[in-house]
């Protein structure tokens, strides 16, 4: 088969399916894939040519019409690569042993999951609730959250790619929101000769942190990175060979940094847990008029107190006359990559749950989705969950080997 060298699509995911045609699952599975239908969410977790590798493995998938339209992938794609089409929601559902989606599942869709499905999905931290999860754990379904996924070397992969879109799409953000056409400053972020760079200000030394960084010394910004771990500002400094600026986030240099700053990145959270909030009113309403602050973790809560969750359809709000850009899900703007990137990384997954024979096996043998497992055999396997909604818990593993 011929291969255009600068189709990098087309070579990713055959790569991928080139590594994974040989295997033979244990067990069939029917796996569906539902049409996002909250908070303008364009993503599919699966790409055709991820469906095409399961469908070799004899899974049976189905997927929802339409689903795949917003990330640029037609019914016919998904058709031709072995998936059954699937003319609505409620039908996918009660087909579909498993049910792999971006979002979190809608109430209406609680209500469609049968007993003992496999949930397969993000979570939301910052926004789940007491009656989510009890439901889940009513219906005896086991979910599996994209933020717990962690494999044996403490990577989360899943949310590793989604955090590096999401700091290189908030620069991206932020230097429209600066110029005249979106009410801004009138700034760039790069300057030109002669003329300073505008100030970015990124908090938290993570992965979005880390990506906002790059994205912002690519357009040419001053960049200031502010954490309390300083193992991670080390890191940062070091590879970004000292070009960045960091500080310790203090109540004193995050006061400071935010008098001075054009733009910034909220990324200060903790893998599995509510996002800590660093800055406070008094600190915002000291920002310069029409500078902007992009919250990417408001999906875990927010690490800004003046931040409410907007959408892609009504993305931004002013208060204190600061742009507030606080949609929980960046990634869905760029839907196709951002599908990519999710397919490369569940495609393996489910495979191995097949050849595993079935999920309680599989949870046993497979550190990463062990550890994404929130809901297992009717019991909630997360303390900070149960600590959150004052709910009991019970630890997966135990769980597993008692083979409650």
């Amino acid at each position: 088969m011929e291969i255009n060298p600068f189709d990098t699509e087309q070579l990713g995911i055959q790569t991928l399916e080139k590594s994974l045609m040989k295997t033979k699952s244990e067990r069939s599975l029917k796996i569906g894939l539902p049409k996002e239908t909250s908070n303008d969410e364009r993503r599919i977790s699966l790409t055709p040519g991820g469906v095409s590798v399961l469908a070799a493995n004899g899974h049976e998938i189905y997927v929802e019409k339409n689903a795949g339209v917003d990330a640029h992938f037609s019914d016919s794609e998904y058709a031709e690569a072995g998936a059954e089409i699937a003319h609505s929601a409620e039908e996918l559902f009660r087909k579909s042993e498993m049910i792999v989606k971006v979002a979190p599942p809608t109430k209406t869709e609680l209500n469609w999951m049968q007993p003992n499905q496999v949930l397969l999905s993000a979570l939301h931290l910052g926004h789940t609730s007491h009656d989510f999860l009890n439901t889940l754990i009513q219906k005896g379904v086991c979910a599996i959250g994209y933020e717990y996924i962690k494999g044996r070397d403490n990577e989360f992969p899943i949310v590793r790619m989604m955090h590096e879109i999401t700091g290189s799409m908030a620069v991206q953000i932020a230097a429209h929101y600066l110029e005249n056409g979106s009410d801004g400053q009138g700034i760039m972020l790069g300057g030109i000769s002669g003329i300073p760079p505008a100030t970015v200000a990124i908090l938290g030394a993570g992965i979005t942190g880390e990506y906002a960084a790059r994205t912002a010394l690519g357009y040419g910004a001053q960049v200031f990175v502010m954490d309390n771990d300083l193992a991670m500002l080390r890191r940062l400094e070091n590879s970004f060979d000292r070009r960045i600026i960091t500080a310790t986030a203090n109540h004193q240099y995050l006061s400071t940094a935010l008098e001075f700053a054009d733009v910034v990145i909220g990324a200060a959270m903790t893998e599995g847990e509510r996002a800590p909030c660093w800055v406070t009113d008094p600190m915002v309403q000291s920002m310069k008029s029409g500078s902007v602050i992009v919250d990417t973790v408001i999906d875990q809560g927010g690490c800004i107190s003046t931040s409410v969750p907007t959408t892609h359809s009504n993305p931004v709000f002013r208060k204190y006359d600061v742009v507030h850009y606080c949609v929980p899900n960046i990634p869905s703007n760029v839907a196709r990559t951002a599908t990519y990137a999710l397919n490369n990384v569940i495609v393996p997954y489910l495979v191995e749950l097949g050849d595993a024979g079935g999920i309680e096996e599989c949870l046993w043998e497979n550190t990463a989705l062990r550890n994404g497992a929130y809901i297992y055999k009717k019991h909630l396997t997360k303390k900070g969950l149960a600590e959150q909604f004052e709910m009991p818990y019970r630890d997966i593993e135990m769980l597993i080997a008692s083979q409650i």
